[in-house]
């Protein structure tokens, strides 16, 4: 069965730091790019961080809202992506998303249609 299993979320106060982990199980082969992505309740879906696959000379793209605070990250060895957040504001309370594609498409957009497998999310809450 193939999965992305998210883990990592859960509360913290402003100025705080979480670290997001994300494992792909079940694929017969890596991800092409992955990513973040979150949505706060009665908003859209939005693209946090996304990064191309092991060994790519490309760098990782964020949104402008975390660009800074947040840094993706992937280990070589293995598939699993990580998002390391820092500086936490109350308006990045969220469900988070973790993502995946294997074909070639334009991850750096940080658009969900272009990521075809998707994680149940997982929640991150920050107080002030």
């Amino acid at each position: 069965q193939v999965r992305l299993v998210e883990s990592g979320g859960g509360s913290v106060q402003a100025g705080g730091s979480l670290r997001l982990s994300c494992e792909p199980s079940g694929y017969p082969y890596i991800p092409t790019y992955m990513g973040w992505f979150r949505q706060a309740p009665g908003k859209e879906r939005e693209g946090v961080a996304g990064i191309d696959r092991p060994g790519s000379p490309a760098t990782p793209k964020y949104a402008a809202s975390v660009q800074g605070r947040f840094t993706i990250s992937q280990d070589n060895d293995k598939p699993t992506l990580y998002l390391q957040m820092n500086s936490l504001k109350p308006e990045d309370t969220a469900m988070y998303y973790c993502a995946a594609d294997f074909a070639r498409r334009p991850w750096w957009a940080l658009q969900p249609k272009f990521f075809s497998a998707w994680g149940q999310g997982i929640q991150v809450t920050v107080s002030s």
